[in-house]
C-alpha cells in the first residue's frame, strides 16, 4: 500500500517537474525568439517562430483580443471582385506558399524567375495580383522624372530600377497615401491606420519593405509579410526587425 503511494507521489512529482521545465522553456522561447533577426537563418526563423506563435495564441495569460476595425476598400483594379488591398495580400501571401527562395541577382527583363526573389520582389508581385504594373510606372515616372529618383542617379536602368528600396520609396512618395510609422501594441486608434495591404519600409537608409498582413497578434499589431531570407514569411516581425519603421503607405487607385 506505502509503496503504490510512494510510486504516485513520485510520478506526480516527476509530472510537475517536466510542467516547471516546459513553462521555463516556454517563458525563454517568447522571450529570446522576437529578438532574433531574419537573418538569423532557418534554425531560428520559421519552425521555432511558428511553434511560439501557436504557443503565445493559447497561453493562459495572453493578453486580451484587441479588435481593430478594417477599413473599407472600393478599388478593384483588375476586376475579379476582391478589393485591392485584399488583392495585394494574397499576391503577398503567395510568395509564402512558393516559399520563394531569397536571391539577388540582375536579370534581363527585370523579373527575377518565380520561386526566387528579394523583399522588393514580394511589392510588384502583390501589387501585379491586384492588377497594378509596378514596373511600368516606375520606368514610366523615373524617364518623366528622373530628379524624384537620387538612387537612379540620371542612368535609368529599367532591369533593376523597381527592384531597388529607394527608388520604391521615390514612387510611394509621390503616389500612394503616406500613413503613420508608429506602432502602439493595444492602441485602436493607431492600429486602425495599420490595414492589410499597406506598404511599410524599415530603416533609415530603406534596407527592407513588406506587406502588412490581415492577420494580427492578440494585441492588434498585424503581422507582415516579407523575404528577407532564406524565403519568404508571413510572420510577427513588425517590431521584431533590426532596422526601425521608416516608410507607411496604401496604394491603392
Amino acid at each position: 500500500m506505502r509503496r503504490g503511494r510512494r510510486l504516485v507521489v513520485r510520478r506526480r512529482g516527476r509530472l510537475l517537474a517536466a510542467l516547471i521545465a516546459l513553462v521555463a522553456v516556454s517563458v525563454g522561447l517568447l522571450v529570446f525568439v522576437p529578438r532574433l533577426p531574419a537573418q538569423a537563418g532557418w534554425y531560428a526563423g520559421a519552425p521555432l517562430r511558428w511553434f511560439v506563435e501557436a504557443l503565445a495564441l493559447h497561453w493562459p495569460w495572453q493578453r486580451p483580443l484587441v479588435q481593430v476595425p478594417v477599413i473599407a476598400c472600393t478599388t478593384d483594379k483588375d476586376g475579379d471582385r476582391l478589393p485591392d488591398l485584399d488583392d495585394i495580400v494574397q499576391g503577398a501571401r503567395q510568395e509564402v506558399g512558393l516559399r520563394t527562395v531569397y536571391r539577388d541577382g540582375y536579370y534581363q527583363g527585370g523579373y527575377p524567375p518565380k520561386g526566387v526573389g528579394v523583399c522588393t520582389d514580394v511589392i510588384w508581385r502583390a501589387l501585379m495580383n491586384a492588377g497594378y504594373d509596378l514596373k511600368g510606372m516606375i520606368d514610366k515616372d523615373i524617364a518623366s522624372n528622373p530628379a524624384a529618383y537620387p538612387r537612379v542617379t540620371g542612368k535609368p536602368e529599367p532591369n533593376i530600377d523597381f527592384r531597388r528600396v529607394p527608388n520604391l520609396v521615390s514612387f510611394f512618395d509621390r503616389f500612394a497615401t503616406k500613413l503613420t510609422t508608429e506602432v502602439i501594441p493595444g492602441d485602436t486608434k493607431n492600429l486602425a491606420e495599420w490595414q492589410r495591404g499597406d506598404i511599410v519600409v524599415f530603416g533609415t537608409r530603406m534596407e527592407h519593405i513588406g506587406i502588412i498582413s490581415d492577420r494580427r497578434r492578440r494585441d492588434g499589431v498585424p503581422y507582415i509579410i516579407h523575404n528577407a531570407g532564406p524565403w519568404a514569411a508571413e510572420e510577427d516581425r513588425l517590431l521584431a526587425l533590426p532596422w526601425p519603421v521608416t516608410g507607411h503607405y496604401r496604394f491603392s487607385k
